[in-house]
């Protein structure tokens, strides 16, 4: 009998949206509730583990236990917040192995922007993150709990903007300056609900005097990066001695 082959998921909580991509079924998303999920950490375990498992019930066909799980993080997620994302993940899914990526890499990945030095802001319905990459690795982040959502009640677009430029700055003063300088004269990567506000990337350019180019497929950038990332990871070379 042929064995099956491994299977790859890849998952991305967010704080309004979930999404779930596994090899040979495809791709899954919906919301996660309003208390699921808070400002980027997980706050009902029970709960969050049965958005994910309703989405998989779409599946036509019963998945089996993954393989490999890739699971996006908010970047500067601690220990604790991540063992959370784990309880839920083992919950849902019970794969043979969980391994997290912060978020603003796996959005780079799934853009097709991973060459070099780069800025990238991620502007989420409650959580915004900023990072310098080298190469498709984290140098240097900030993140602040605040997102497109809060723009219905204690935010404003030049808030988040201020919010973006007051991180770049602090990337500025942090990181070495020919890989921050090369980084700004590409400009800043725009992902997440944030890169299909109205406004709002005008608003950052002017804010961050860069700039400020959408991704091509914002919203699922983090979801196709950790999908990439899960793949490439099972046709590893060192997975079949």
């Amino acid at each position: 009998m042929t064995p099956s082959p491994e299977l790859a998921v890849a998952v991305d909580l967010g704080s309004t949206t979930a999404g779930v991509w596994a090899a040979r079924h495809g791709v899954v998303s919906g919301p996660t509730g309003e208390t699921a999920v808070q400002r980027g950490r997980v706050a009902d375990v029970d709960g969050c583990a049965t958005v994910l498992t309703r989405l998989v019930s779409r599946y036509p066909n019963t998945m089996p236990s993954a393989d490999l799980l890739v699971a996006c993080r908010p970047v500067l997620t601690t220990e604790a917040d991540e063992a959370l994302m784990r309880r839920v993940l083992d919950t849902a899914f019970a794969p043979r192995r969980i391994v997290f990526i912060d978020s603003v890499r796996a959005a780079a990945i799934g853009s097709g922007a991973t060459a070099g030095t780069l800025l990238i802001a991620d502007i989420g319905a409650r959580v915004t993150e900023v990072a310098l990459l080298d190469h498709g690795r984290v140098t240097e982040a900030r993140r602040t709990g605040i997102g497109t959502r809060d723009l219905d009640s204690r935010a404003t677009i030049d808030l988040i903007s201020d919010v973006v430029a007051g991180h770049v700055r602090d990337l500025r003063e942090t990181c070495p300056g020919d890989d921050f300088e090369e980084a700004a004269d590409r400009g800043l990567l725009l992902v997440g609900d944030g890169a299909s506000h109205p406004g709002l990337a005008t608003a950052l350019s002017d804010a961050v005097h860069l700039q400020v180019h959408r991704a091509a497929s914002p919203h699922t950038a983090a979801l196709n990066g950790a999908r990439i990332a899960a793949v490439s990871a099972l046709r590893h070379p060192s997975r079949r001695r």
